[in-house]
């Protein structure tokens, strides 16, 4: 079962104007997230918009028939990329995607938005 991370490529943190850049917030943290994932069994993929605006830079992390979670509010750097990634890696590892509070990366903890149950079988 294969883990996914899905990064939000249009955030823009509040200062995005002021700062004068040409790559969005999203798109610097899903080049670094893409880096950092590279030699792991998780995959990656853009979407233009995950909706959480108010909570940018923004992922989702989600596998078939496991818990899926957005977390978001990250500076787009190699320590939130980390988080996220080392983050991923404990949900591919977990039987239902729950990972215990004391197994967190301490760069996550604080980021989470959402958490969704499994879809339930079609049968």
């Amino acid at each position: 079962m294969t883990t996914w991370i899905t990064i939000c490529d249009t955030c823009k943190r509040d200062d995005w104007d002021q700062r004068g850049i040409t790559l969005t917030d999203g798109e610097i943290l899903a080049d670094l997230v893409e880096k950092r994932a590279e030699g792991t069994d998780l995959k990656t993929r853009r979407v233009s918009c995950l909706m959480g605006c108010k909570h940018g830079c923004n992922a989702a992390i989600q596998a078939n028939g496991k818990l899926a979670y957005t977390v978001g509010n990250f500076a787009p750097n190699s320590d939130a990329a980390d988080a996220i990634v080392s983050y991923a890696e404990q949900h591919a590892n977990s039987t239902s995607g729950q990972v215990p509070f004391r197994d967190w990366p301490q760069g996550i903890k604080g980021h989470f938005i959402t958490r969704h149950q499994p879809l339930p079988d079609d049968q």
